[in-house]
């Protein structure tokens, strides 16, 4: 690495790099660090500070000195990024390749701004389908039965349609929660009415799932933990602003079927067997894997990854209660993930994102709203406290994790 390059090449290199790492789901915390990192390696001092929607960032050329006025900042306005696995991987080698001088600091720039993640109509018909196999497993993890599972996955497709869509219509992406909600909750109400009856809600929660800030929400009050405030509020408020789009669109739609008279009555069919449930559980890993865009050689990794942290979270439920399982997950999947990324010198998202994905209580969140949308304040102030534990649980376990085995690399 040549660190008499160019000042502003420098910083454009370390620019596009926080773009990329913001976009492909970095949190707050292993954002700034990373940038931190790179810079010092650029012999660059970086002031920066991301939160959901921008990062701000000062830089001043360590060769003038520690006490050297920062001479130059950039304001980055950036919409909330999404996980993308294969991307972060692929700028996380780039920014090792720069650091380690094997790669000219323009070359990276250049290899940044070229990444694109290639969608074709084949793959935009993959994910959808991913979106019913993800209905379908939680459906099933949920002790529903066929039909419940059945209803789930076409029904979940749909939600995976819209959302493919509302990536191009903005105004549609504006409402896509509350309308996922609303249609879920009407197909699950009118098939239960004349068709099959169904577990409603348990079907509702099963075909949304997906799209509930689960993650958001565990990232959130990392961040908040790590005093990261600003981009722990801002994501907590944004997160809170979803879920109730979801309790509203369930509301509405509530409404709607009470007034044309659509109240089922029957009694739910009886649930699938524990062999179903598990094999639900290998398919939903595989949704996810394709979800969080990871590459196909990464497949394995990433299922593996979700079906330890739930199975190691389910096992510990069983022995110590619901949260202490959780807890126990999320300190076993950062361990595993900060030792996957020292011995594979590779992002340990890898393992932790998936690891914990089935752990995250979106669906609790979503479930305390509706209740307090319909007016059951006690049962909504009860199911919110367990929200509130799980998550703590939860972000307890992973920073244990740390502790435990040392985060060296960043992402």
């Amino acid at each position: 690495m040549n660190v008499e390059s160019a000042l502003t090449t420098r910083i454009a290199f370390v620019m596009e790099l926080a773009r990329r790492l913001h976009q492909y789901g970095t949190a707050a915390p292993r954002l700034e660090d990373a940038i931190n990192r790179v810079s010092r390696r650029l012999n660059l001092r970086c002031d920066i500070m991301s939160s959901p929607t921008s990062i701000i960032m000062s830089f001043a050329d360590c060769a003038l000195g520690e006490d050297a006025l920062s001479q130059l900042t950039q304001v980055i306005r950036l919409s909330p990024g999404d996980i993308d696995l294969d991307l972060l991987c692929r700028v996380d080698e780039i920014a090792d390749r720069v650091i380690d001088g094997s790669l000219d600091i323009q070359q990276g720039h250049q290899q940044l701004r070229a990444i694109r993640h290639g969608q074709s109509r084949l793959s935009d018909l993959h994910t959808v389908l991913c979106y019913g196999i993800a209905s379908a497993a939680v459906a099933a993890i949920l002790h529903t039965s066929v039909a419940d599972i059945a209803v789930s996955a076409a029904t979940g497709m749909l939600i995976g349609a819209l959302a493919q869509l509302a990536q191009r219509r903005p105004r549609l992406a504006a409402s896509l929660e509350a309308l996922s909600a609303l249609l879920a909750t009407l197909i699950a109400t009118v098939i239960s009415f004349y068709l099959v009856p169904l577990s409603v809600k348990a079907v509702v929660l099963a075909s949304v799932i997906v799209l509930l800030p689960g993650l958001t929400l565990t990232t959130a009050v990392r961040e908040l933990s790590t005093q990261h405030l600003v981009s722990g509020v801002a994501r907590l408020a944004g997160a809170l602003a979803m879920l109730l789009k979801f309790a509203f669109g369930t509301l509405a739609a509530n409404k709607l079927c009470l007034l044309l008279g659509l109240i089922p009555t029957g009694q739910p069919l009886p649930p699938v067997s524990s062999l179903v449930e598990w094999t639900a559980l290998i398919a939903g890993c595989y949704a996810f894997a394709v979800l969080f865009k990871s590459a196909r050689s990464d497949y394995l990794l990433v299922m593996f990854s979700a079906a330890l942290g739930y199975g190691i979270s389910y096992s510990g439920s069983v022995a110590f209660g619901a949260e202490f399982g959780v807890f126990i997950a999320g300190l076993s999947m950062g361990a595993l993930s900060n030792l996957y990324a020292v011995i594979a010198r590779r992002p340990g998202a890898l393992v932790r994102v998936p690891g914990i994905i089935l752990l995250v209580p979106g669906s609790v969140g979503f479930r305390s709203l509706s209740f307090m949308f319909e007016r059951d304040i006690f049962l909504g102030i009860d199911t919110a406290f367990a929200l509130m534990t799980l998550l703590v649980s939860l972000v307890a376990g992973l920073l244990f994790g740390d502790l435990l085995v040392a985060p060296r690399r960043s992402l």
